[in-house]
């Protein structure tokens, strides 16, 4: 059996989907977000082209240094949004960081609207 340490095998790459993906999950398991919020080319996506985005409300930029996510949230109302951005940004930091081992340089939040009691029930 050949001893393969030292030896390099090849370079692995991860999709941004994939990430972008990992990190609406992340998001999403976490109460007081009531759902990520698309931006405009997502909504002409899922109206026109009948494609709904798994990685909705999420945005990455890759630098050499790590990635960098912008996420954009409606959360519940009566919640504290600074304490819920904060449990946001160590959340899917971490869940990144072990997933991927690349490096989170930034989470910044995005707060789009508060979903009211009784709204739903409007749509």
């Amino acid at each position: 059996m050949a001893n393969l340490q030292g030896e390099e095998l090849g370079t692995i790459k991860i999709s941004d989907d994939v990430i972008m993906v990992c990190t609406a999950n992340a998001v999403s398991k976490i109460p007081g977000v009531s759902e990520l919020a698309g931006g405009l080319t997502e909504s002409i996506s899922k109206n026109i082209l009948g494609i709904d985005s798994s990685s909705k409300g999420v945005k990455l930029s890759r630098n050499d240094a790590g990635i960098i996510l912008d996420i954009y949230i409606i959360v519940e109302y009566k919640v504290k949004i600074p304490q819920l951005a904060w449990e946001i940004q160590s959340n899917v930091k971490k869940e990144i960081e072990s997933i991927t081992d690349l490096n989170v340089l930034e989470v910044n939040i995005h707060v789009q609207g508060v979903n009211l009691p009784g709204e739903e029930d409007k749509r």
